[in-house]
């Protein structure tokens, strides 16, 4: 008999690392697995970014199982007679089919829940991902140059066509700032869907790169003093019937009371959610200031360097200003996981909605320009400096660690700690290059 060869699908789930691990069974095994899927460990999520376990809670024990979702696949068929890619996007289950509280993405899910019944609120949301490529043209002047993108049309083409088979509407792809770096983003979609999408659009990219024999990366830092990549969050809050809810045209930089105090929520919370936002080493690299990059708790009108900005929108007769009004987290990046920051921020601006926080400062201006107490004065903080930092702000933050309850709060300390330790003594660029491939 003929060897017929047969697709494998592998089901994953997005871990603390931000990498995206699974298990892999035959294709047509795959309407049977969705019901139980395959089995996992609760220490498969303290594989870190360097494929090590410096250290579990969980150790040896424990059995789970990684259920595909039915709005998790991705099939990349290339169409020239290779192998068909195949990849399903799960939920992390207990045997008994409950969320396991270590899932990412059921911790989105129930921070999502807990807004919408507490305030019958949804979120709309999009990951902004900055990326770079071996593949580009590296020469003087070629910031936003279109000829950056030259000898590259065979890849954006397929990588635009492949979001858009599966589901993903792009909208734009362009060059960017720094040599070699590029920026692609897609529509935004209710917050689940679009952190599903944000995993999707970073394994797309890589095989597509790798269909061209290039290599793509997402980290942070790729080259040491040169801007990084970042992952800007963009979100707006929208009522059951997808009302907007975040504009008000006569308050203070046109943000409603319920979007501001969502807003403050996040601002008082900042510091812890950095270490969830920008996870890794040379994430600190990329928030330094004067870098397109976010170094200040602030919230700012159309400020690159705010941690929240308030985006632009057209301000053109028959422009529905209220459904473009958005506004976007600039502290984060790829090497933390889509269903985790998003988690975070909801929970955040949940928080600052119970509280009924006041509108944050709408500061303008570089806030390095003012005194200590100036900043002070107006409530604009300091972001964590090192990722040790900003694990110590979350750990200090009980409101944040209760957030992340005790199963994964422990895990996750625990995870970058480690990180952290075994980064130690690995000079700079060297760790630059180490992050470049793993992400």
């Amino acid at each position: 008999m003929a060897i017929e060869r047969e697709t494998i699908v592998t089901v994953c789930c997005s871990d603390i690392a931000g990498q995206v691990r699974g298990k892999g069974f035959p294709a047509r095994e795959l309407e049977n697995r969705r019901r139980f899927g395959v089995g996992w460990t609760p220490t498969n999520i303290m594989i870190n970014c360097f494929g090590r376990i410096p250290a579990t809670p969980f150790g040896a024990q424990g059995d789970l199982m990684l259920v595909p979702s039915p709005e998790g696949d991705i099939t990349l068929d290339y169409g020239d007679g290779t192998p068909v890619e195949r990849i399903v996007l799960g939920d992390i289950l207990t045997l008994s089919g409950e969320r396991w509280d270590g899932c990412l993405r059921g911790f989105l899910k129930n921070a999502l829940d807990q807004l919408e019944a507490e305030t019958g609120l949804r979120v709309l949301a999009s990951f902004e991902h900055e990326f770079w490529l071996d593949g580009g043209e590296e020469r003087p002047g070629d910031a936003y140059a279109a000829s950056t993108l030259r000898g590259l049309e065979p890849f954006i083409g397929d990588y635009v066509g492949a979001l858009r088979a599966n589901g993903l509407q792009p909208d734009t792809f362009l060059p960017e700032y720094g040599p070699k770096q590029y920026e692609i983003t897609v529509d935004p979609a209710l917050a689940l869907t679009a952190a599903d999408e944000a995993v999707k659009l970073r394994e797309i990219g890589r095989s597509v790169a790798k269909k061209h024999g290039y290599h793509l990366s997402f980290s942070p830092v790729v080259t040491r003093g040169i801007v990084g990549n970042g992952v800007h969050i963009h979100f707006s809050l929208v009522d059951r019937d997808g009302n907007p809810v975040a504009y008000d045209a006569e308050a203070p930089g046109k943000l409603s009371a319920i979007g501001a105090s969502f807003c403050a929520g996040i601002l008082k919370h900042g510091r812890a959610i950095c270490a969830i936002a920008a996870p890794s080493v040379v994430s600190y690299e990329r928030l330094k200031p004067h870098s397109w990059a976010a170094y200040y708790l602030n919230l700012a009108d159309r400020d690159r360097e705010a941690l929240l900005r308030i985006c632009p929108y057209p301000e053109v007769d028959g422009v529905n200003v209220a459904k473009r009004y958005n506004i976007e987290f600039r502290g984060a990046d790829a090497t933390a996981s889509p269903y985790l920051q998003l988690a975070m921020l909801v929970h955040a601006g949940l928080a600052g909605i119970r509280e009924k926080l006041p509108a944050p400062y709408l500061s303008s201006g570089d806030p390095g320009t003012l005194s200590q107490a100036e900043r002070d004065e107006r409530g604009i903080g300091d972001l964590p400096r090192t990722l040790p930092e900003a694990l110590d702000a979350l750990e200090q933050d009980s409101v944040a660690m209760g957030w992340l309850g005790p199963v994964l709060s422990k895990a996750y300390l625990m995870h970058k700690r480690g990180e952290i330790a075994m980064a130690e003594g690995i000079e700079i660029d060297e760790l630059c290059r180490i992050y470049a491939r793993a992400y």
